[in-house]
């Protein structure tokens, strides 16, 4: 309820016996009471007030009515109160039909009626007024209050704040909550993003309220330190009251020291979490578990199979990552400037498609037990040494499956096979070790592939180990020619 007393409220209080004579904006609301016989008060008024007057100034008027009604009714005056029984017996019919003209409220103050006393009455009414709207804020205030502490659940303190406004609310961001209240089919979700998208970049000191016709849409930031933790919107039919004001921020209060309580053990749970991960790869699944069992929010038990993914890049996404999968995988955490994953292969092979959008690279390490995960954890960082902007994503899997070439690093791959033939400066060498690595040192298969003699593939391995200083009988010597000579196959 408005701490302001509509003119229909003071014309029908009992004690001024009143009469409305004209009330076309009955609840339109009064700021004070005003009394003039000045045949232009405007002057010295400010809008909003009931002008009182006995007409002492205006007992010859008859088409000047017209002039002042509407000079009154420029100065945003609510109300005329013309008194009878002293210089007119009734309200003048100049007068009446002036404010019909400009929509002007006025009503008969009667001879026994004293000016005073409808002043002193609306001083009354709204002394009434403010304690009634206090009385009803501070029980707004319990309400909530009680709801956040019988239930440790911001839902249903949007909706009790929703059922307070009699309008709709939500809550928007990590802890999203859907509309909620008697008028949520109303509430524009469009423009809610909106708002909050223009000021989330503001953080907490940044909130709107914004007035379409009748209806208020108010925004404000959730949150006690650093950028906001959401954002809550209220929508309400009407005109946003003090009552009300009061409620929101009330609202907005608690929802905020309850995400404070909530960052502050997401953070120790997170804390467990790199501990545990830090365990895992260090080969001590035990203790592992037993830090995690100190974990506020007890997830799901570790997997008796896991695969570890490590993701690098820039902090703002790392953390934007590690809040969209810290729910969904079994273990994750930032650790050594990078964030691990622990899971199934499934959850990870479902979370590394987003992680890359972000602009991130990761590296996914090979299934493992969890006695056996720093296999994986080292897997998933040689998968992540090969990832690039390209291929952002690299499963050491898939590495392994592609050979070794997959893990070579392109420029010393090169320079190592540009070494390495550069002692075979006999273009038919070549083609001869080549054909002699693909047939597994067959001289027969070798001889039938090229069309030349048995003796002469015997005579040119004989050059080629001579010009290598190696017996191509060592296999490491096969190794190194095969990666050579597919380096130059791929560069060529």
């Amino acid at each position: 309820m408005s701490l302001m007393v509509a003119v229909e409220e003071l014309v029908g209080h009992h004690s001024l016996a009143l009469a409305g004579v004209h009330l076309p904006q009955p609840a339109a609301e009064i700021r004070w009471v005003a009394t003039s016989e000045l045949p232009d008060p405007s002057p010295f008024l400010e809008g909003g007030e009931v002008l009182l007057t006995t007409g002492l100034e205006m007992r010859q008027w008859r088409s000047q009515w017209k002039g002042y009604v509407a000079r009154l009714a420029a100065r945003k005056v609510v109300a005329l109160g013309f008194a009878t029984g002293l210089t007119h017996r009734t309200v003048p019919t100049g007068l009446i039909a002036a404010c019909r003209h400009e929509g002007l409220n006025v009503f008969e103050v009667p001879r026994e009626t004293t000016f005073v006393a409808i002043s002193h009455t609306l001083a009354s009414m709204k002394e009434t007024d403010a304690e009634h709207a206090a009385r009803r804020s501070l029980e707004a205030q319990r309400q909530l209050t009680q709801t956040a502490l019988r239930r440790d659940d911001p839902a249903a303190l949007v909706s009790r704040l929703a059922d307070i406004v009699d309008g709709a609310a939500t809550l928007v961001g990590r802890d999203a909550i859907e509309p909620t209240g008697p008028a949520r089919a109303e509430l524009d979700p469009a423009l809610v993003a909106s708002e909050v998208d223009r000021l989330r970049p503001q953080g907490l000191r940044a909130a709107t309220s914004i007035q379409t016709g009748t209806a208020t849409l108010v925004v404000q930031p959730v949150g006690l330190t650093g950028p906001p933790v959401g954002h809550l919107a209220v929508y309400l039919p009407h005109r946003v009251t003090d009552r009300e004001r009061t409620a929101i921020a009330t609202a907005v209060s608690l929802l905020s020291l309850a995400a404070q309580t909530r960052l502050e053990r997401r953070d120790a749970d997170r804390r467990l979490r790199a501990r545990a991960l830090e365990l895992l790869v260090d080969a001590d699944a035990r203790t592992a578990a037993i830090v995690l069992e100190a974990r506020s929010d007890r997830g799901a038990a570790l997997p008796k199979h896991v695969v570890i993914a490590r993701v690098t890049g820039p902090d703002d996404a790392l953390r934007d990552a590690l809040e969209s999968v810290e729910d969904s995988v079994s273990l994750a955490a930032r650790v050594r400037e990078e964030l691990w994953l622990a899971g199934t292969p499934v959850a990870i092979d479902q979370h590394m498609p987003a992680i890359a959008a972000r602009g991130l690279l990761g590296g996914v390490g090979s299934p493992t037990t969890i006695d056996d995960a720093r296999r994986s954890w080292t897997n998933a960082g040689h998968a992540l040494a090969s990832a690039t902007p390209a291929a952002p994503v690299v499963w050491w899997e898939r590495l392994v499956n592609e050979g070794a070439m997959a893990v070579l690093d392109d420029d010393r791959a090169a320079a190592f096979a540009t070494s390495f033939l550069a002692r075979l400066d006999d273009k038919e060498l070549v083609r001869t070790l080549s054909s002699f690595l693909h047939h597994h040192g067959s001289r027969l298969k070798v001889a039938e592939e090229l069309g030349i003699h048995r003796n002469t593939v015997g005579n040119r391995i004989a050059q080629i180990e001579a010009a290598l200083g190696r017996s191509l009988d060592d296999p490491q010597v096969r190794v190194n020619a095969w990666i050579a000579l597919q380096v130059a196959t791929g560069s060529a």
